[in-house]
């Protein structure tokens, strides 16, 4: 069974930075790509940044665009998001999730997420 582990959440200052990593418990699960997602309280889930494993093409939701970027390590199946000018509506849970390599493409690992909150 594959889990997903995440970390480098925390409290930060507007306008400041954190990175946050997440950590597959096994390495050569089938995937083709892993993405980072955010809930707010008293909001729905949304995406945030996606990656492919194989050719690392990434992409943003608007909102974050410029200020956050996604990065891969396939070989050990770790995903980094390194996220700059934090605002404090960027102050959410952040998840990280991979697809199993079927045609869906369907988010089915999902870590248990890490807080992370913006201070004015």
């Amino acid at each position: 069974q594959v889990q997903l582990v995440e970390s480098g959440g925390g409290l930060v200052r507007a306008g400041g930075s954190l990175r946050l990593s997440c950590a597959a418990s096994v390495r050569t699960f089938k995937s083709f790509a892993a993405g980072w997602f955010r809930q707010a309280p008293g909001k729905e889930r949304e995406f945030v940044a996606v990656i492919s494993w194989n050719n690392g093409t990434t992409h943003y939701a608007g909102s974050v665009q410029g200020r956050f970027t996604i990065s891969r390590d396939s070989a050990k199946r770790t995903v980094h998001l390194q996220m700059n000018s934090l605002r404090s509506e960027d102050t959410a849970v952040y998840y990280c999730a991979a697809d199993n390599g079927a045609p869906d493409l369907e988010y089915v690992y999902w870590g248990q997420g890490t807080q992370v909150t913006v201070s004015p």
